[in-house]
């Protein structure tokens, strides 16, 4: 993808992505997402009806008249964007392929997180930790964000999400709003993911494609595994084979169910042809 390219690309994105945030997620991010406590802010003079138990003591003495004390949300918040970008994340039979999905959501809760001038940060995920970038403020640095979305070319191709999540736990010292946006084709996360949730807010998407739900019978069909490389031609009609699929498949959504549900994280899940906006507000008004 060349330079002109890319740009209007990332533009694109921004415009149809900030218009959601702007016009739709904005006042939900800020509700849903609030800051870690309250914070000093300043003394003044006592007003009627103030609360009483906020008069602070020592002022009052000093000036002998009542003052109180003022304190503010602390609102400044970091949020952490993980991007599932292995093979199977290029996936997709109908209007678009995955990743794009993934992307088009990573860059609406940037621009939301933007709005409320928290930091955004990336990490990009196959079989290991493709890309770090850390927390910072700024458009700039969002546009930054959704061009690695758009053209970052992962040296891997497998998944691992317990290695996304120890490195989350190990850069993250101070509590962060999580996003982890995958197909979640992987097990063996759900103890990472307990210990990281003790100290993040966290919200697992699941993007999957209609085609994965369930083999269709179409013959012998040949299948490229984009993890692994490997070609396979595969009886569809096979009434077994299509049964062994549609329970490995529903092994692994259970398997992410179960994950983020005892682990007390939030969880989403968007068919790539259905209309992400809807799921994405449905869970902040239900948070």
């Amino acid at each position: 993808m060349d330079t002109k390219e890319l740009l209007k690309k990332v533009r694109k994105i921004e415009i149809k992505t900030r218009r959601l945030s702007d016009h739709v997620f904005g006042g939900e991010y800020h509700s849903t997402f609030k800051g870690r406590g309250m914070t000093f802010s300043e003394v003044r003079k006592y007003q009627f009806g103030d609360d009483v138990r906020a008069i602070d003591w020592n002022v009052t003495a000093r000036y002998n008249e009542p003052f109180v004390k003022i304190f503010e949300e602390e609102r400044e918040l970091s949020l952490m964007l993980m991007v599932d970008v292995s093979g199977s994340s290029k996936f997709g039979t109908r209007k678009t392929f995955k990743r794009n999905i993934l992307t088009e959501i990573a860059a609406t809760l940037a621009f939301s997180a933007t709005q409320n001038n928290d930091k955004i940060g990336l990490i990009l995920f196959s079989n290991s930790v493709e890309l770090y970038i850390p927390p910072k403020k700024g458009r700039s640095h969002v546009l930054r964000i959704i061009r690695e979305l758009l053209e970052f070319k992962p040296d891997q191709k497998q998944t691992n999400i317990k290695a996304a999540i120890e490195f989350l736990t190990g850069v993250m010292k101070k509590k962060a709003i999580v996003f982890m946006l995958s197909d979640f084709m992987d097990d063996n996360y759900n103890h990472a993911l307990k210990i990281a949730a003790k100290r993040h807010d966290i919200t697992g998407i699941r993007v999957f494609d209609p085609l994965e739900e369930e083999l269709p019978s179409l013959g012998m069909v040949q299948f490229l595994d984009e993890e692994t490389n490997q070609v396979l031609w595969v009886n569809t009609s096979a009434k077994q084979t299509r049964n062994r699929y549609k329970i490995h498949y529903k092994s692994q959504v259970d398997y992410f169910e179960k994950a983020f549900k005892s682990s007390g994280s939030g969880k989403i899940q968007t068919r790539s042809d259905q209309n992400y906006v809807t799921q994405l507000l449905n869970y902040f008004k239900a948070r």
